[in-house]
């Protein structure tokens, strides 16, 4: 028979409790070895009823959930997961089309714009300019109805009366670098 000490605890053929450093015998905490054996025969005899293909060595691994309480696990639709990727896909594609659109729009707008200052240019470059034109000052193309030639004046339709001599063309700034920018 081993004893209990102050600290330790050890394993006894009886039963005794350490009450401040003092030992002493406690029956009722005895065990009766004859239960012990008939509880391991019991165990040993138990049969399982249910079926073993319906238990699982390790429920935690299981792809749902094994108990009442546990979390409500759904397989996933793999088919509503791709058909809503593949409309968010559409969807960022139609709208990167159609910024790629506007932009190409622009494009063309800026091109046209261009096209007509650099007309107008031209135009002004092979008119008559009586006078020496100051970058940043408003100016006017016009054509003469008679001959079809271009005219730059400092004189804006409105001023000329109620009889205009030239068809107005265009009204324009030289810019710093020599171009002209239609108003």
């Amino acid at each position: 028979m081993k004893l209990k000490t102050q600290n330790r605890q050890i394993a006894t053929g009886g039963a005794f409790a350490l009450f401040s450093g003092f030992r002493t015998f406690a029956p009722h905490l005895l065990m009766d070895t004859s239960l012990m054996n008939e509880e391991k025969k019991s165990d040993e005899a138990f049969v399982n009823p249910i079926d073993k293909d319906k238990v699982a060595e390790n429920p935690g691994l299981l792809p749902y959930s094994h108990t009442a309480g546990g979390a409500v696990i759904r397989p996933e639709d793999k088919g509503r997961i791709r058909g809503n990727a593949m409309t968010a896909m559409y969807d960022q594609t139609d709208r990167q089309m159609e910024q790629l659109r506007r932009q190409m729009e622009t494009l063309v707008n800026q091109a046209k714009s261009l096209q007509n200052r650099m007309s107008i240019s031209e135009a002004i470059y092979q008119a008559d300019i009586p006078f020496q034109p100051v970058i940043h000052h408003l100016y006017h193309l016009y054509q003469r109805k008679s001959d079809g030639t271009h005219l730059l004046s400092m004189i804006a339709p409105n001023e000329w009366g109620k009889r205009e001599p030239y068809e107005h063309l265009a009204t324009v700034r030289l810019l710093g670098d020599h171009t002209w920018e239609v108003m």
